[in-house]
This record gives C-alpha cells, structure tokens and sequence, in this order.
C-alpha cells in the first residue's frame, strides 16, 4: 500500500491511508506539545480522555509519540487546547 506524505503543522507526516483512515507519523513536539498543555491545565491523562472523547489507551500512545494515530482523535484532544492538525504546503526553496 503505498502512502503519500504532505506536511502538517506540526512538521510530522500526514498519510492518506488506501482504506481511506488519516493516519499521522508522529513526532515528539506533538506528544510533548499535549503533555505540557495537560500539565499546565492541571489534568492527569483520564481527564483528559474523559474531556476529549477518546480513550486512556489512546492518550497514554498519544504522549509517548507512538508513530501511527488517527488524525481525527489527534484533533479530538488538541481542540480541547485550541489547536488541530492540518496540511500545510511545503516550501519550495528551487523558487527563491
């Protein structure tokens, strides 16, 4: 199955999965980005799970970076603090 990578606004990878799921390639700012904002909210991890509508299983892969999640959970827990994931173009530097 072949995936096709476009940048987010975090600088990890989106993938288009053939079955049609939004996959993310984690990156670490994503799980360190939600670790501190539920720190400096005073939540633990079933707050915020409670909160986002998704599971603690999910949360707990969420903050240690695990390499595949769906976006649209991802989403799920970053509204809770203002922000989501989304497809941003990529600089082109040939055109400078």
């Amino acid at each position: 199955s072949t995936l096709f990578p476009y940048t987010t606004l975090f600088r990890s990878y989106i993938y288009l999965h053939p079955k049609g799921y939004n996959y993310i390639s984690m990156s670490t700012s994503i799980a360190a980005f939600v670790k501190e904002r539920r720190h400096m909210f005073g939540l633990t991890q079933v707050d915020l799970a409670e909160k986002s509508g998704v599971g603690l299983r999910f949360v707990r892969e969420l903050e240690q970076g695990k390499q595949t999640l769906r976006i649209d959970k991802i989403n799920q827990v970053l509204a809770l603090f203002g922000h989501e994931v989304g497809a941003q173009p990529t600089n082109n530097k040939e055109e400078q």
